[in-house]
C-alpha cells in the first residue's frame, strides 16, 4: 500500500482542516493531514505529489507565529496555501502581509487564467476568513484572483507550482471550490486518483491476510458502523477471527436479530452473542442519574466481555474500529498514545493479545461506510445511525425497566419505520424517540389515561458536533404520533424536540 499517490495537508490550527483532508480523499487523492511541526525531511520521505498548506487563527507577522522551513517550498513539491497557509507563503519568500482589510463570509471573486482555475467561472462567490492580507507580493509571484476589497485573493508562482488562495475552497460556500482543489490535484500535482475504497479494501485485506496469517483474533462487534467494518476486513482476511457481541438488552427493535442474521448468517462469521439483558437490568435498577447510568453499563460491558475472554484464551490479535480522526484528535502522530480504548471502553486492560489491529485507522467516516459497501454489508448496517454505547439506557430518562425498554423500542421502531417510508431517512443525520418520565392526562376511548410523554429527536448534521433540528413535514409527524399513540401501550403524547446543537446537545442524557 506505499506506492499509492499522497497529499501531505500541513495542519497550522485552522477549524476546516480536517475538512480539506475529506475534501481531497474525495478527489480520489489519498491525504495524510500533518502538524506544522514535522520536519521537512519526513515529509518529503513520503514522496508527496502536493502539499497543502491549511489556514490556522495565527498571524504571520507574530513573532511566534506557526512557520515552514523554506526548503519545504523549494523542494519542487507543488504547494498550495489556503488562507493562513496562503500568507505563510507570501511571508516565507518576501512579500508584505499586513492587517486589513477584513473580509468575513461570502464575497465575490474574480478569477483571472490559471491552471488553478481551469474551467472556473470568471466570477463566483467565495468564503472569506480572514483579518490580514497580502499587501504586495513576493517576486516571482502574480495575483490570479481578486474581490473588491482582497487585491491578492488567490496567487501564483506557476513556474515553481506554488499557489495560495486567501478564500476557503473545501467549505461548500465556495461555489466553485470542489473544481479548484481538483485542479490543483489533477492539472499541478498529476493526480492518478488511485484512491479509491475497492483499492483499499483488497489492499488492506491482502495486507491484514500476510500479517495476520492463521493466527488468532480477537474483535468486539458493536453492531455499529466502524466495528462492524473492521470486523469484516479482518475476516475476508484471516480464519480465525471470533468476534463478541454483548447485547445488553438496551438496544433498538430487532437490532440483535439483525447482528445475528448479518455477521454469522450472512458473512459467516464466528460470532458469539451474549444475551446479558437481565444482568443490565439488575444493575441499573433504582438508578436514575444518567452519569451513573453510563458507568454502569460500561463496567458491566467490560466485566460481560473479560468473562468470554477468558472462555477463549489467549489470542494474538485485538480488532478495533479506529479511524482517522480518532487519530488526528490524539496529536496527529506528535504523541505516541493513540486512543486504544476509544471503541471498546477499556478492553486492552482485561484481554490477554499480542498487538492491536486498526485496519480502518486511515478512513474518514464516510469513507468507512464506502467500504463497508464496497465489502458486500448491507445499508442496514453501513448506514447505521449514530448510537451511544449506552444505548437506550440513556434515552430512557429516569429508571431503566424492562417495561420501559419495550415501550421505547416499540416507539422508536416506528418512528424509525415512517421517516424512511417518507425519505426522509437520507436527508435526516440522526433521528430517535426518547421515552420521558413525564405522565400526562389523556382520553382514549372514552377513558382516561394517564401514560407517559414520548420525545422525537431529528437533528441534521455533518459530523454531530453541531446540529440543527430537521423539518420534519407536519404530515408525517402527524402519522407518527397517531401511530406511537395507539399502538404502543403506556404514551399518550408525543412531543417534537426544536432544539438545535448548541444549546442542546443531541441526545437528552
Amino acid at each position: 500500500m506505499n506506492d499509492r499517490q499522497t497529499v501531505i495537508v500541513l495542519d497550522f490550527g485552522g477549524q476546516y482542516n480536517q475538512l480539506i483532508a475529506r475534501r481531497v480523499r474525495e478527489q480520489g487523492v489519498y491525504c495524510e493531514l500533518l502538524p506544522f511541526t514535522t520536519p521537512t525531511a519526513k515529509i518529503l520521505e513520503k514522496s508527496p505529489i502536493g502539499i497543502i498548506f491549511t489556514g490556522g487563527p495565527s498571524t504571520v507577522t507574530d513573532k511566534d507565529a506557526p512557520r515552514v522551513e523554506r526548503a519545504l517550498l523549494e523542494a519542487g513539491v507543488p504547494v498550495l496555501g489556503i488562507c493562513y497557509g496562503c500568507q505563510l507563503m507570501a511571508h516565507t519568500f518576501g512579500g508584505v502581509v499586513s492587517e486589513g482589510p477584513r473580509e468575513y463570509g461570502r464575497r465575490t471573486m474574480s478569477v483571472l487564467e490559471s491552471k488553478l482555475f481551469e474551467g472556473v467561472s470568471p466570477t463566483s462567490m467565495c468564503w472569506m476568513s480572514h483579518t490580514s492580507y497580502i499587501e504586495k507580493l513576493p517576486e516571482g509571484f502574480h495575483s490570479i484572483a481578486v474581490t473588491p476589497t482582497c487585491p491578492v485573493a488567490a496567487m501564483a508562482c506557476e513556474d515553481k507550482k506554488l499557489y495560495g488562495v486567501q478564500f476557503h475552497p473545501e467549505v461548500v460556500h465556495t461555489e466553485e471550490g470542489g473544481k479548484i482543489l481538483h485542479n490543483f490535484l489533477y492539472n499541478v500535482c498529476g493526480a492518478k486518483g488511485d484512491w479509491t475504497m475497492g483499492n483499499f479494501a483488497a489492499e488492506t485485506i491482502a495486507a491484514l491476510r500476510e500479517k495476520i496469517g492463521d493466527k488468532k483474533v480477537l474483535c468486539a462487534l458493536s453492531g455499529g458502523v466502524d466495528s462492524a467494518v473492521a470486523a469484516t476486513l479482518v475476516h475476508k482476511a484471516c480464519p480465525n477471527l471470533v468476534c463478541v457481541y454483548v447485547d445488553h438488552g438496551l438496544m433498538r427493535k430487532n437490532e440483535t436479530e439483525e447482528i445475528v442474521r448479518v455477521f454469522r448468517d450472512g458473512q459467516g462469521m464466528d460470532l458469539i452473542a451474549v444475551d446479558a439483558s437481565k444482568r443490565f437490568l439488575a444493575a441499573l435498577k433504582g438508578v436514575t442519574e444518567p452519569e451513573k447510568k453510563r458507568k454502569i453499563i460500561g463496567a458491566e460491558f467490560i466485566k460481560v466481555f473479560e468473562e468470554e475472554a477468558k472462555k477463549i484464551g489467549a489470542v494474538d490479535y485485538l480488532v478495533q474500529g479506529t479511524i482517522y480522526p480518532d487519530v488526528i484528535e490524539s496529536g496527529l502522530g506528535a504523541s505516541a498514545k493513540i486512543k486504544s480504548h476509544h471503541n471498546v471502553g477499556g478492553l486492552p486492560d482485561v484481554v490477554d493479545f499480542k498487538e492491536i489491529v486498526e485496519p480502518l485507522r486511515d478512513l474518514f467516516k464516510d469513507e468507512v461506510r464506502a467500504c463497508g459497501f464496497e465489502i458486500g454489508l448491507p445499508a442496514s448496517i453501513v448506514m447505521r445511525q449514530p448510537f451511544p454505547g449506552p444505548g437506550l439506557g440513556i434515552r430512557i430518562i429516569g429508571e431503566v425497566t424492562a417495561e420501559k425498554v419495550k415501550i421505547l423500542q416499540d416507539a422508536d421502531y416506528i418512528f424509525r419505520e415512517e421517516i424512511a417510508r417518507a425519505g426522509l431517512d437520507k436527508e435526516i443525520w440522526q433521528y430517535f424517540a426518547v421515552l420521558t418520565n413525564v405522565q400526562t392526562v389523556g382520553v382514549m376511548g372514552d377513558e382516561r389515561t394517564y401514560d407517559r410523554v414520548c420525545g422525537l429527536r431529528a437533528v441534521t448534521s455533518v459530523d454531530g458536533m453541531t446540529a440543527d433540528w430537521a423539518r420534519i413535514p407536519y404530515d408525517v409527524l402527524e402519522v407518527i404520533s397517531s401511530r406511537i399513540v395507539n399502538e404502543v401501550k403506556g404514551i399518550n403524547r408525543i412531543a417534537y424536540d426544536i432544539t438545535s446543537k448548541p444549546p442542546s446537545t443531541i441526545e437528552w442524557e
